[in-house]
């Protein structure tokens, strides 16, 4: 079979047993179009060698500089594809006895500190009747409060959330479903109120969080809207809804919450995944040492 088709067959796959999301089938599409744009063309799968693979490494690491995250997401694609190859066809997987080790830059998780979430959630429209919440702004404290990927987020339905507003299913990744709980009183009011919106005109079945027009709200709208409060407040980092979901786990754990809570909260397949934000923030650290004030001890001497 030759690869291009393999590759078709294998996002398929991806798509209708593996149930993946639309953003991680559009990366297994990207990363294995660049592997075949790379190969010779007509090139069979059971023609791929380990040593294949090696220069395929060597040519986005040296000749094209690739970043090391941008290489170990293609790689690891490809350990899927060839994985999924060597069960279909048991034909010898070019990764079997082929050591690979790829750098890992650890990076700290980009999180808002609690005075940036505060000025964030200042910055909406007022002059609203009290019963009447701004979808945005209860999106935008759901994914403070929960962690929930902002994919997550667009797909939730009236039907996920519980008749009291306090608990909501959430959709993951991976086919992986989980609870998240809202404690505060005034979100789950606002979340009640949505579903009770949609619920008299359309049902339970139809997304809890829409737009104008009434069709289900999508990430790129929440982004832009949580981009254009963050400016119109005055933050002058480019703040995404990702950083929601770092700040929410970050804050959970300055907090004193349990990791394995936080993780279960996250929707995290592993623990380790979850470690980074065991790391001490730069908000409490300054706090801490500001407390501490080791040289006004030696003050009076």
């Amino acid at each position: 079979m030759l690869f291009g088709a393999a590759a078709a067959e294998f996002v398929r796959f991806c798509a209708v047993e593996r149930l993946l999301s639309p953003h991680t089938l559009q990366a297994y599409a990207c990363d294995l179009n660049d592997f075949a744009k790379w190969l010779p063309a007509r090139t069979g799968v059971s023609v791929i060698t380990t040593e294949t693979l090696k220069s395929y490494l060597a040519s986005m690491v040296s000749e094209r500089k690739l970043a090391m995250a941008t290489v170990r997401r293609r790689i690891a694609c490809l350990r899927c594809f060839f994985r999924r190859r060597e069960e279909l066809d048991r034909a010898v997987n070019p990764f079997m006895g082929w050591r690979l080790s790829l750098a890992r830059r650890k990076r700290l998780p980009r999180a808002l500190s609690s005075s940036e979430i505060a000025l964030l959630l200042s910055g909406f429209r007022r002059g609203l009747p009290q019963d009447t919440p701004n979808v945005l702004e209860v999106a935008i404290r759901l994914m403070i409060a929960t962690g929930v990927r902002v994919g997550e987020l667009c797909r939730l339905m009236v039907e996920d959330l519980s008749p009291e507003g306090s608990s909501i299913r959430i959709r993951g990744k991976g086919s992986r479903d989980r609870i998240a709980y809202v404690g505060d009183l005034g979100l789950r009011a606002a979340l009640k109120w949505l579903a009770r919106g949609q619920e008299r005109t359309d049902g339970l079945s139809v997304p809890l969080f829409t737009n104008p027009r009434g069709g289900g709200l999508k990430p790129q709208v929440v982004r832009r809207g949580l981009h254009a409060v963050a400016q119109q407040v005055g933050i002058r980092r480019r703040v995404t809804p990702h950083m929601l979901r770092h700040s929410a786990a970050t804050l959970l754990i300055e907090k004193g919450v349990d990791i394995r809570i936080v993780q279960r909260l996250l929707g995290h397949s592993s623990i380790a995944t979850t470690e980074i934000y065991t790391h001490v923030s730069d908000e409490t650290l300054r706090l801490t040492l500001e407390r501490a004030d080791i040289l006004g001890n030696f003050a009076a001497l």
